[in-house]
Parts: C-alpha cells; structure tokens; sequence
C-alpha cells in the first residue's frame, strides 16, 4: 500500500517531489498511466529519478515487474534503466530469494537512501545545482560554467601561494585568521548572480592591450553592486605584491560594503608595486568612465587595502591617477589601509583610517601610528586601531578583538563625505 501511495504521489506531485523509492507494489500494471503523468507534466527524464526494489520471492513481483517493464519500453522516453549513478532515472532491482516482509524492505530503504544521497551522485538536473559547501572543491569553482573565462582569477591566478583543495582548507601566504564559511558565501554570492545573468566581472584592458602584455590578462574588476547613486570603493588585497589575496584581503570587505548599499570593486592585479598601481589607476579610469551604467556616485570615493594592497591605496591617495599613466582623476575622500608598514606620506594624502594586530610581524604598529600621528599634525583627518594578539593578514576580524572594525572605517569615510558638503 505505501509502495501504491508514492505511485499516486508521483503521477500527482512531481513539483513537490524528486526522488521516489516504491518496494513490491505496482498501482499502473503497463506503466501507461505513469508515463502519460510524466508527459503532461512537462518534466524531463533528468528532473526525476526512481529506485524501484522487489524480491523474486514476492507474491507482487510479477505484477511489479510489468509496470517497470512497461514503463521502460515507453516510446515516449520518460524512462531510462539506471545501471549504475550516472545513467537514466529509473533503478529497477530484483533481489534474489527476498519476500514481501520487513526485512527485506530496510534493505530496499538501505540501498536507495545510499543512491539517492551519495556523493557520487550525478544524476541531478542542473538548474538545481547545490550551493558550494566548505567541502566542495576548489578546482570546482575554478572550473564552473557560470564564471566563464573570469573564474580563474578567483582564486590567486598564480597557485603557489595558496594550498588545501576544498573551499574550507583553503589557506593563503602571510594570510591568518580565514573564515571558510565567508568563503564559501563569497563563492556562492558570485555564483548566484553569475547565473542570474548579473555582470560581476570586468575586464579593465582592451584585448589589444592583453595582446601586447600578456601579463595582463590576469587582472580585472570583481563587481559587488550597491544601491543606485550609492559611492563605490576599490578594495585592493595584499600577497606581497607576489600574488593577490583576494578571497580574505578584498572579496570580504567588498561584499560586506555591498550589503551596507556601496559599490564595492575588488581588483585582480599584476603582482608588482609599479604594475599593481597601474592596474589601480586604470581600474578608477574604468569606473568613472563607466559611470553611468554603474550607477554609482563618484564624489567621495575611497580605496581599501590590506598589506601591499594598502601600500596601493596610500600611493594612488597620494600621487593620483596621472602618476600611473592615466588621466588625472580626483582624489579619493578616504584611503582604508591594514596592516602594512607603509611609512612614506605628504600633506597632500588624504583622511586615512588604519588598523593593524599587535602581535604582526610583517607590518609594525609602531611605523604604522608613527606616520598617521605625523598626518594628523599636518592637519589631515586620521584614524588608527591596533588589536592585541592579532598577527598579520587577519581579514574582516571576525571571531577576534577586531570584530567590526569594517564599521568603524565606514564611519569614517562617511565622515569625509559629510565633511565636503
């Protein structure tokens, strides 16, 4: 009877239901009225699937496997004989010797759970494919159809500097302090507008410019859009100017701007102080000119950075864009640097807000309050925190003293554009 009753669920219920596992129970002797069901409902063979399990000792064995005999000889083609996890959609087994008793239907149970929930299943329709999980493999997102050529770059493009082969290992150089759940909903946020026809990625050189500098292919914007009319900032990660850090150093923050209603740019650069700023300068180009069908707001802008990203930030703050080859745009209305022992600075930087752990020893508190005390004399707004037990590369410091720190540094961009007004 309950073997009846799921026949009856899935000739009424596909919308609701996916998976099926009827044991020693036909309700549709020649299959008819079970394929007539599939056909009206629209529904593709990959959009279901069937374990259906018996035994030859089964007084319904005979009348059961009519129906899935019947079913498979359809003309229609709803039903396909699963040989193994890959193929068709309907598992038909018999069990030599079983009854018709409750031993043999835990064994039944036993076997289709295991089929319909392995890993090793592949039989699932692909506009209902399951978010990534801190299990799922790098190389994964890498490699999805969603990202197109862009996907590459979301991971640091040159793969020496990071390790661990699923989404929760992944480990970064000189970075601590990496949270794979914030990982994973970056890789997610990213799929999710990918696939809903969201542009995320911009490329900021032409192809003939690529051409010329291959190195260049590896650069880009990573887009998390705001509300209309919003300001936008360009977060730049750190690696030493060896690599970009993007997934812990600049993705993070980006994302956590979007969700305050900023567009966030992360940009992917040509590792090297010189190109790296370059590829800075070309990405503000890209945005203003761009502006428009962006809709963002251009006053008060702000450039973030972590490590050598914040080296980035502070020097295009300081020289501008035209020091780097384009043309001169204003400057930004508050530069957010982390942990980096930049030190240089003039009077004409702008408000800089700046953090850093106290135990890092790659990027000195000491160097990094020296020079924002220095800035304040000259009448430049700054704002300094350092964190106690914190090392270098710690991200969005979440779980840790400086938990909210990201807020704090809104307030103070936001205090620079009230400022100008």
């Amino acid at each position: 009877m309950g073997s009846v009753t799921t026949w009856y669920t899935f000739i009424n219920c596909l919308d609701e239901f996916r998976y099926f596992m009827p044991m020693s129970g036909a309700m549709d002797y020649e299959g008819d009225d079970v394929d007539a069901a599939v056909t009206a409902s629209g529904y593709q063979p990959e959009d279901f699937f069937i374990y259906a399990m018996t035994g030859s000792n089964d007084f319904e064995c005979s009348n059961f496997t009519n129906q899935m005999e019947g079913m498979l000889s359809m003309e229609s083609g709803n039903f396909v004989q699963a040989d193994n996890e890959t193929d068709g959609n309907l598992a038909f087994r018999i069990k030599e010797g079983n009854s018709h008793d409750g031993a043999a239907g835990m064994e039944y149970t036993y076997n289709g759970l295991r089929w319909f929930w392995s890993t090793k299943t592949e039989h699932k329709d692909s506009s209902k494919e399951e978010p990534y999980t801190v299990n799922t493999k790098i190389s994964e997102v890498l490699d999805d159809p969603a990202f197109g050529a862009y996907g590459r770059l979301i991971f640091p493009a040159n793969d020496g500097y990071y390790s661990g082969n699923t989404l929760g290992g992944l480990r970064l150089t000189w970075y601590n302090n990496i949270e794979p759940d914030k990982t994973v909903e970056i890789t997610n946020y990213m799929k999710d507008h990918a696939k809903a026809g969201d542009t995320i990625f911009f490329d900021i050189y032409t192809e003939k410019e690529k051409a010329a500098d291959p190195a260049k292919k590896d650069t880009g914007l990573f887009y998390f859009k705001g509300n209309p009319g919003e300001k936008f900032a360009v977060c730049n990660a750190g690696g030493g100017f060896a690599y970009v850090g993007a997934m812990h150093d600049s993705f993070p923050h980006a994302l956590e701007l979007s969700k305050k209603g900023y567009h966030a740019f992360a940009l992917i650069y040509r590792p090297g102080a010189q190109t790296a700023c370059e590829d800075l300068a070309r990405a503000l180009s890209f945005i203003f000119a761009h502006a428009k069908e962006l809709e963002v707001d251009t006053s008060c802008y702000s450039l973030w950075g972590g490590s050598a990203g914040g080296r980035m930030a502070a020097y295009l703050g300081i020289y501008g864009t035209k020091a780097f080859g384009e043309k001169n745009l204003p400057k930004p209305g508050a530069v957010i640097m982390q942990y980096t022992g930049h030190s240089e600075y003039t009077e004409n930087d702008p408000p800089t807000y700046a953090c850093v752990g106290e135990n890092d020893g790659i990027a000195s508190w000491r160097t990094m309050q020296r020079r924002l005390t220095r800035m304040s004399a000259l009448g430049i707004d700054t704002e300094f925190h350092k964190y106690p037990g914190l090392s270098h590369g710690f991200g969005l410091g979440t779980g840790t003293v400086a938990e909210g720190w990201i807020d704090d540094a809104v307030a103070f961009w936001e205090k620079q554009s009230l400022d100008m007004k």
